[in-house]
Order: C-alpha cells, then structure tokens, then sequence
C-alpha cells in the first residue's frame, strides 16, 4: 500500500468498552472497507478504524453503526500520510499458539517470540510452524481471537490437511493458507475479495518458501466452483458465511471438513441452520467468538 494515501481516522466511543464490544464493532464494519483497527486507552478509551479517504463514508457508517445493540458515537479526522507498515509493526507483537505455531513480522527478533512465549505462559521450546508475515495493514494478523481458534482447530486436524487439498476463503496476510502449506497440504487455494490482501497473501507465501503449494486469487465464493477441497477455512463475517454456505458444501469433498469462524457464540446456531446437512465436530469459544469444525458426510 502506497505509504503517501491519506487516510480518515476514525475514533469510536461506546459503552461498556471492552473486547467483546470492540469485537462486535470491528464485525459490523467489516460491511465496509475499513483497513485497520486499532485500540486507544487513553483517558476516554476508544476504538480506531482506518479507512482510504475516497472511500469514507460517514452515512453508510452511521446506517452500519445503527445495527448494533448499543449507542456509539464517533469522530473522524484526516491522517497525514505516513509509513503505515511501520506503524503496524509497532503495534504488532509476535502470535503464540499452544507453543507449536509462532506468527510474527519481519522485523520480529528471536527475542521477541521469547518474550511473546513468556506472556503467554508458553514453553521456550522450538515452535514446529514459524510464519512470518508482512502485511499492508492490519488484515488477518492472527490477534483476533477467531484467527487464533482456527489455528488451533488446524492443529486439530493436521492429518487430514497433510497431502490435502485446502482452501483459505477470506485469506488476508494468508497467515491460515501459509499454516497449511507448512503443515503439508499438497495444494492450498488462498482467495480473498480485496486486491490488496490478496497480493499481501502472494508475497507472504514467497516470504515462508511455501509459494509454489499456494495458488491465489482475487474474487468471491464463485470462484471455488471450479474447485473441490478435503478442508476449506472460513474465517469471515457471519453474513458473508451464511450467504456462501452452499457454495461451501458443494465444494466440499465428502468426508472434508469446514472450519468456521468469525462469528459470535449466539449465532451458532444460524450458522449450523445453513451449514445443515454437515455434522459438527468440535467447537471452540473465546471471549464470545466461536468456531466451528463441520463435516461432509
């Protein structure tokens, strides 16, 4: 992304404050292209979104914002140009994920992962997958938490990804395409609808060694029907899933599996009522936020 864009702050207030209501606002702008997120705790703490200015639109905002089951206010301000990687990498510290999976920048030290293990009360043991990424912004670094449960759940099920074929739908910085690769699927399809990501997914996967096992592209669910899958990963927006459910299941090979995320708990079961006739498997919560793993009989 072109360092010189300029950019419209967007400063979020709303009550209470916390990760759950943080959550739920970032959910219901991802309706719109908002590049980043980004917490301040300051004396009146708030939430921070970013977006191109061409492309702000304080009404369409206004009219998402309206969807939510609280009052939030807002402010916006123009951003001077400014080294936007710089400042992600700043705030970007290293992912640690039941001591097997280490995400972290470029410019991340050894160090760094030492002390990210230490906070997360992790063993200083070598991590068997480490992914390095470099994003434009913010898109899909694995601090969210459904990033998080849908590393784990691939954990779960290495053996089925190894010598599989996967798709990554909604692939971001393509940390989840990247996992798979090095966990050994013989093919990964990373797509994502914004150009940006996608690319961010391109040059990552040169970054890891892991290029010539992961084909990207940019578009939607039609896209996949030229394709069938042993696991498909869907860490999207709970509409988004629900809308492209059947695309899902019909490229799915029977006996494969979906992992879903990027929904609320109270949502489940709306996303099983799509997701209907796969069998759960397992399912994880985190603050909230759960993911699901489904099965094609």
């Amino acid at each position: 992304m072109n360092s010189k864009d300029y950019y419209i702050e967007v400063s979020l207030f709303f009550s209470p404050f916390d990760e759950e209501t943080c959550g739920m606002v970032e959910a219901e702008l991802s309706e719109l292209p908002y590049d980043s997120f980004m917490l301040d705790d300051g004396p009146v703490p708030c939430l921070k979104a970013y977006i191109l200015k061409e492309a702000y639109d304080a009404r369409a905002l206004k009219l998402v914002l309206g969807g939510l089951p609280f009052d939030v206010s807002f402010t916006s301000t123009l951003v001077e140009p400014r080294n936007w990687n710089a400042t992600w990498e700043n705030a970007f510290t290293p992912i640690v994920v039941d001591s097997r999976v280490v995400v972290k920048s470029l410019t991340h030290t050894e160090e760094d992962v030492r002390a990210a293990k230490m906070l997360a009360g992790e063993g200083l043991s070598r991590s068997r997958f480490n992914i390095r990424i470099d994003p434009p912004m913010a898109f899909g670094t694995g601090h969210h938490m459904t990033t998080y449960m849908m590393i784990e759940s691939m954990l779960d099920i290495e053996d089925r990804i190894k010598g599989g074929s996967v798709l990554d739908m909604g692939c971001g910085t393509g940390v989840l395409a990247i996992l798979a690769a090095k966990m050994g699927a013989a093919k990964t399809f990373a797509v994502d609808i914004d150009a940006v990501a996608s690319e961010s997914t391109f040059w990552n996967s040169f970054s890891n060694r892991v290029a010539k096992r992961i084909e990207v592209a940019c578009g939607d669910a039609s896209l996949l029907q030229a394709g069938s899958y042993d696991v498909i990963l869907a860490n999207i927006h709970r509409n988004i899933l629900i809308q492209d459910m059947s695309t899902y299941i019909r490229s799915l090979r029977h006996g494969g599996l979906l992992l879903l995320s990027g929904f609320y708990d109270a949502d489940i079961s709306d996303i099983l009522a799509a997701a209907a006739p796969l069998e759960p498997v397992s399912r994880r919560s985190r603050d909230g936020w759960s993911c699901l793993t489904l099965k094609k009989q």
